[in-house]
């Protein structure tokens, strides 16, 4: 063999074992040496991305339980910001938050729930069936993909039920079709472009005067905080942007608020409420209007309609729990695998009003409870909601704070320009992020 042949093929064999060497070394670094088993993960399964889901989605901790998400949207609302962003006070994206913040670490799905518990051979292929049913654990399924409608299914240990609520209709004809809620982003996105509808559709030339008050009259169904927050966002509207680029339709515009009870914002002190009331128009019988936003309470949603082995609330519908917050069967007996928080879900003996507040405090409680419970540490403490008190925004920078169950704080209950400063650094406080 020649010489530089020979020198060639060691050079080549010298840099082969080189690289074999290195292999190796990154191999062996890569592998974990233990004297004893590694310990599998519980899978977490979370239903809903709202302030009970998303509370949870955030701060459990994702090294010791495997998470999965899933929700209708792959956002979080900020809902008390929904009725800035619909008059344009806030951009969107000021009001929500992404799931895929937590990705990879946990694994999200942008679906529908259809059912949760035993899995039916009618809703999946026979293949997918026994492949699921081969596995220990318990199954959620079928979930149908937000994109194609495929249902699909999940293996779970443990489950967080927060699936919210719909809107409550009471099954009034023709609100589905025509009225706007507002209970996410895209509803606030849908009622800004129909107020701009209205004004532009109202300067058409053709239109007699009393058309245009028609068109421009705004009405509010629900005189509840969402409802008395929109009403005022959009009196700030028309007093402003509005009254500068449609100096002569400003003046046609009304609002209008229709609730059931004697008087709005009814959680509310008296003296707070009548503050309040100074700032609407009162309304009866059979009226016209431009656009139309609903906000009448809660429906139960169809997968908590769904679920038959757990008590539910004779009035709202919703599932049960105890105070450790898991869900209470039938027979009385608790599920210490399954748990239910927000809007879809209340404590029984100890009924608490469908809010953000109470919502992100159960899911900080679960999550300290789930911790622990990774950790083999018990946590016997049961939920104690503590009730930082109630704001709404009025209009013309004056809101309301009613914290009157407390008299033991510097402040109970305020109105005006000191209680809108109480509403806004409350607000920017509770945000998630510099976002």
């Amino acid at each position: 063999m020649p010489l530089g042949a020979s020198l060639k093929s060691r050079a080549c064999l010298k840099l082969s074992s080189q690289i074999l060497r290195h292999t190796t070394r990154e191999k062996l670094a890569s592998r974990n040496f233990t004297s004893s088993a590694v310990r599998q993960k519980q899978r977490l399964l979370i239903v809903g991305s709202g302030w009970g889901g998303y509370g949870v989605l955030r701060k459990i901790d994702k090294k010791r339980w495997d998470v999965t998400i899933v929700s209708p949207n792959n956002y979080f609302n900020f809902t008390p910001l929904l009725a800035s962003c619909a008059v344009g006070t806030l951009e969107f994206r000021c009001a929500i938050e992404p799931v895929r913040r937590y990705t990879p670490q946990v694994v999200a799905y942008q679906a529908w729930c259809d059912k949760i518990g035993k899995f039916s051979t009618e809703n999946c292929s026979m293949r997918a069936c026994l492949r699921l049913l081969l596995h220990s654990g318990k199954t959620s399924g079928p979930l149908a993909d937000a994109t194609t409608g495929t249902p699909f299914t999940l293996r779970w240990d443990k489950i967080v039920l927060a699936a919210g609520a719909y809107s409550q209709t009471f099954g009034v004809p023709g609100v589905k079709e025509h009225a706007h809620f507002l209970k996410d982003v895209k509803d606030a996105r849908a009622i800004r472009v129909r107020i701009l509808e209205c004004f532009e559709q109202a300067m058409q030339p053709t239109l007699s005067d009393i058309d245009r008050r028609n068109l421009l009259n705004f009405c509010i169904v629900g005189g509840g905080p969402t409802g008395v927050e929109f009403a005022s966002e959009l009196h700030d509207l028309l007093h402003a942007e509005i009254a500068h680029h449609y100096p002569t339709l400003a003046k046609l515009a009304k609002i209008t608020i229709y609730d059931v009870a004697p008087s709005i914002l009814g959680s509310f002190d008296k003296t707070l409420v009548e503050c309040a009331g100074k700032m609407f128009v009162k309304e009866q019988g059979e009226v016209p209007f431009g656009i139309l936003v609903w906000s009448t309470g809660l429906a139960p949603n169809p997968l908590i309609s769904s679920i038959s082995e757990f008590k539910k609330d004779a009035k709202t519908n919703s599932v049960l729990t105890d105070e450790h917050l898991n869900l209470i069967r039938k027979d009385g007996t608790v599920d210490p695998d399954v748990w239910g928080i927000g809007d879809c879900a209340q404590i029984e003996d100890a009924i608490l009003p469908a809010t953000a507040q109470v919502a992100n405090q159960k899911a900080q409680y679960l999550v300290k409870k789930l911790n622990k419970l990774a950790k083999d540490q018990d946590s016997p403490k049961p939920f104690k909601f503590e009730n930082q008190g109630s704001l709404a925004y009025i209009g013309d920078w004056k809101a309301i704070y009613d914290n009157s169950g407390k008299e033991d704080k510097i402040i109970s209950r305020e109105s005006g320009r000191v209680a809108w400063l109480l509403w806004r650094s409350a607000y920017f406080t509770m945000t998630l992020s510099w976002r």
